[in-house]
């Protein structure tokens, strides 16, 4: 089974046509809509190329947008199709919520978006609110065959960075607590949370720490430092890898030669950093699939 995750960047459908990918408060005007559709083509090439049994996306705006790329854009290509597709309302007001796509059945599909900290028994600061939603998004959990997915988009570090620190790291508890509460004994158990989880390069305290070892084993730390990264900010020039696979104990051990493959051809030029090929019609900023690269990883026989 080949698993993969993918932040589409705000991929909205309005009146029939797609949004670009690109931020809709840095990015607006007839300058940045020209390249839209040549977006979400690169987009679907980029999965398509990459062939993952079951995808974890980030930043759809609803099922209307999901069943749109794959119908128009996606299948078109002959590459693998995706018959079954969730994509949940979450908290996210600007439609950025999870969804999945997949080859094979996926069961025991739950949101978790009305989740709250009081729910879960979790501490708060004064300034956040025990009664309201603990997920800026939502964790999106379901099975694959034998493999639980928990499917996240945490909080980004701004605009005020201690705040939003705070924010994540009530996220990452609440998705151990119920990964805790599904399974009677968490290591031994086969699964897997994928997605943008937005911690910052070069912190000292992760805010994601509950979820990194011992509780599990960060995939992407297989690889060699300078091949972590996963996106690029054209803003400030930097990189990062907010995207994430944490694997249970259980699962990095069965498959303890499992690493990463970061499919990053469809970012745009400026990310020079990327020496490789790039999909043909990529841009210097735009057009691009995402300013993030897609992340797979190979379970075989799984």
């Amino acid at each position: 089974m080949r698993v993969a995750t993918f932040n589409l960047q705000n991929l909205r459908l309005r009146h029939g046509h797609f949004d670009g990918a690109r931020d809709m408060d840095v990015e607006t005007g007839p300058e940045a809509a020209r390249h839209d559709t040549d977006d979400r083509r690169l987009g679907a090439r980029l999965i398509a190329e990459a062939a993952p049994d079951v995808l974890a996306l980030q930043e759809v705006f609803d099922r209307a947008a999901l069943d749109a790329f794959h119908d128009r854009l996606l299948a078109p290509l002959g590459g693998p199709r995706y018959p079954h597709r969730v994509c949940l309302p979450g908290n996210d007001g600007r439609g950025q919520d999870v969804a999945l796509m997949s080859r094979r059945p996926l069961a025991e599909v739950e949101s978790h978006a009305a989740l709250t900290p009081a729910d879960l028994g979790l501490e708060t600061p004064r300034w956040i609110d025990p009664a309201r939603p603990v997920f800026r998004r939502d964790c999106l959990t379901a099975r694959v065959g034998a493999l639980t997915l928990f499917v996240c988009h945490f909080k980004a570090p701004y605009p005020r960075a201690k705040k939003a620190w705070r924010v994540r790291r009530l996220e990452a508890e609440a998705v151990r607590r119920l990964i805790e509460a599904r399974f009677a004994e968490p290591a031994a158990a086969l699964w897997l949370v994928l997605g943008d989880l937005n911690e910052p390069a070069g912190g000292e305290a992760p805010a994601i720490a509950p979820l990194l070892a011992p509780f599990s084993v960060d995939l992407l730390g297989r690889l060699p430092p300078g091949e972590r990264w996963s996106w690029h900010d054209s803003v400030s020039g930097g990189y990062g890898r907010p995207d994430a696979l944490l694997a249970s104990p259980a699962l990095a051990g069965r498959f303890a030669q499992a690493r990463p493959r970061l499919h990053r051809a469809g970012l745009g030029r400026e990310a020079e950093r990327h020496a490789g090929r790039r999909l043909e019609g990529t841009g210097w900023h735009r057009p691009h699939a995402s300013d993030h690269a897609l992340v797979a990883v190979e379970f075989p026989g799984l």
